[in-house]
């Protein structure tokens, strides 16, 4: 949701260009402008790349002390940096709660708001909720409730390169580049917050988007066969260490089976 934010931001010229430095958009910040933290770029966030320090265990720790601090964003840019920026893949909540901020400060209004204004009113979607971090701002990195429905016209939004109804709401540019493959490692291939796989079906092969909530929700885009398919469950791994993607892979993959017939 966040990406698609940003696109909306830059097709509106909100926000000018993913190259610019983080730190540009946190004047405030002066203690932080180190030679390297000055090289972290908006686009580094959404590649997961910023090279930040972002520890995985404990599980969800990093995440929880920074939704609890008084100054969220100053919590992860006070990390250390552990690589060059652009260059090393590390899954980071911070990173996405960094893009949330410059949202706001680049539109002038709250996350959820800009949300409401630009992407959930042109789509209709009314029923919906998103969970506030410590200091009131929303969390740009969890906390947003749906309805299956109105998630899947997330999906079906990105299917039809931004349209909706026939109303541009993205530029399909926009969505061509945040759904391209600008992470590939060997068990990783990521885009702009979204998940990039590639799946295969009684020897039948599927280019798979998938937008992944904690908790086992999951949003998957098939583009080959105009296909958006939403699971919702209530998988919630407090440890690391379960199996969140049953469901979603189950669903899915029945899916793809019938698709056959």
């Amino acid at each position: 949701m966040t990406a698609l934010l940003v696109g909306i931001a830059l097709d509106l010229g909100k926000l000018k260009t993913l190259d610019a430095p983080v730190l540009s958009f946190f004047p405030a910040y002066t203690d932080l402008r180190t030679t390297e933290k000055l090289r972290i770029t908006v686009r580094d966030l959404l590649t997961m790349s910023a090279g930040l320090s972002w520890p995985y265990k404990p599980y969800l720790s990093m995440a929880r002390q920074m939704d609890a601090a008084p100054g969220p964003f100053r919590f992860v840019l006070e990390q250390p940096m552990v690589a060059v920026p652009g260059e090393d893949w590390h899954y980071n909540n911070g990173a996405a709660e960094l893009v949330g901020a410059v949202l706001q400060r680049a539109t002038g209004l709250p996350l959820d708001q800009f949300a409401k204004r630009v992407l959930f009113d042109p789509l209709a979607i009314e029923d919906w909720e998103w969970g506030k971090m410590a200091n009131g701002d929303a969390g740009a990195s969890w906390g947003l409730r749906l309805r299956p429905r109105d998630l899947a016209k997330i999906g079906q939004l990105v299917l039809n390169r931004g349209v909706w109804r026939g109303r541009q709401v993205v530029s399909s540019d926009w969505i061509r580049e945040m759904i391209a493959p600008h992470v590939v490692r060997p068990h990783v291939r990521y885009g702009y917050f979204w998940w990039l796989d590639r799946r295969v079906v009684d020897g039948r092969d599927f280019e798979v988007v998938s937008a992944i909530g904690w908790g086992g929700q999951y949003l998957d885009v098939v583009p080959s066969l105009d296909l958006a398919v939403v699971v919702t469950a209530g998988v919630y791994d407090f440890n690391g260490e379960g199996h969140q993607e049953i469901a979603g892979d189950a669903a899915l993959e029945a899916i793809l089976r019938a698709t056959e017939h």
